[in-house]
């Protein structure tokens, strides 16, 4: 029996992937022992033990950006959740380590090391983590999302994605999509998305253009986020949902997505071969217009600054496209080469590897 420890956490883009790739290891191998290191504080520690995993926990030690007293006891707090790691490797008899990035994934690294387990990095963003810069200098196998992102020894490999979004029949669930969401199969669909908590720069831009939507032939399906309190004009051929659970069926339902560009949501339009306009979310480190950059140059997606998406510029450059059938099939061919539907795989083969040395 193998035991893998999948260490990482924090944000969404953290553990779905690792999530993905701890259903990917007990689906080929039942008997083997999956186990996951995080933290009290991430959201790891509702998704992980609701998936059926067991969650270790170590203290969140963030890496500190300022000589202030967070950075003076750093260094015992660091080396503590070091040890605290390698304890768990010792007593449960982990084979193997993978880490996704977040607060647990560093200590998770050194302590691999220490105790001479292979280790293996995924990278979600295009922009590394500090933690996975550090873990690829010494890690057995580094994979990323994105062709080009800037770690030592990387190999693209996609993104590890839930197996609805990988198995998805867009054309077969087209009319069951469809009913979900009370729209029309036979009518082209647009979906806009910002993300759970929705995305207030998208929102407002169609409020003030969704007619234009309508107007040209199309249905728009409208994802505002939970605390949106945008109105719903109640019209046909526009649904204004305010969160949804079931996001493979809007995907069946897309010919366009006009979107955010996180990382699991950039791999998963490509995945599926879908057109895309993203609006990159402004603050944070420009992640997510480097996201999106590798689907822009192959022409799979266009890419408007958050600033400048407004009411005018989706009548300007969304709506055109709409009308373009010849653009928009292109840009679906394009998203189809670029995608990788067998993210979960590809980590899987690599920490064999790591195993086989």
């Amino acid at each position: 029996m193998t035991t893998y420890l999948l260490a990482g956490g924090g944000t969404a883009g953290h553990v779905n992937p690792l999530l993905a790739v701890a259903d990917g290891l007990r689906a080929r191998d039942a008997a083997s022992e999956v186990l996951v290191l995080g933290t009290r504080e991430g959201l790891e520690s509702r998704l992980v033990p609701l998936r059926g995993y067991e969650l270790l926990t170590i203290a969140k030690v963030p890496f500190p950006r300022r000589p202030d007293r967070a950075a003076a006891v750093f260094p015992a707090r660091f080396l503590r959740a070091v040890a605290d790691v390698r304890r768990m490797i010792r007593q449960r008899g982990v084979d193997a380590v993978v880490g996704f990035g977040g607060y647990a994934a560093a200590p998770a690294y050194i302590a691999a090391r220490r105790e001479r387990v292979p280790f293996v990095v995924h990278e979600a963003n295009a922009k590394p983590g500090l933690a996975n810069v550090l873990g690829a200098r010494t890690a057995a196998g580094v994979g990323v999302a994105f062709a080009g992102t800037p770690l030592r020894g990387a190999r693209e490999v996609g993104m590890p994605l839930r197996r609805e979004v990988v198995e998805l029949d867009a054309p077969a669930r087209r009319a069951e999509a469809a009913a979900h969401f009370g729209l029309d199969a036979d009518r082209p669909t647009l979906l806009v998305f910002g993300g759970s908590l929705g995305a207030l720069r998208l929102n407002t831009a169609f409020e003030g253009a969704w007619r234009d939507v309508l107007d040209a032939g199309w249905q728009l399906l409208h994802v505002t986020g939970q605390n949106s309190d945008l109105a719903d004009p109640d019209v046909e051929g526009y649904a204004v949902v305010r969160y949804v659970d079931r996001m493979d069926l809007a995907f069946a339902l897309a010919d366009l997505v006009v979107s955010r560009s996180g990382a699991a949501t950039v791999s998963e339009i490509n995945a599926l071969g879908i057109p895309a306009v993203y609006v990159p979310y402004a603050v944070g480190n420009g992640e997510q217009s480097l996201n999106a950059a590798a689907s822009v140059r192959a022409g799979a997606a266009l890419l408007i600054p958050d600033a400048e998406f407004t009411p005018d510029r989706v009548r300007a450059e969304v709506v055109p496209l709409l009308a373009d059938d010849a653009r928009r099939t292109a840009m679906r061919d394009a998203a189809a080469r670029t995608g990788i539907r067998t993210g979960t795989e590809n980590v899987i083969a690599m920490i064999d590897e790591a195993l086989a040395r």
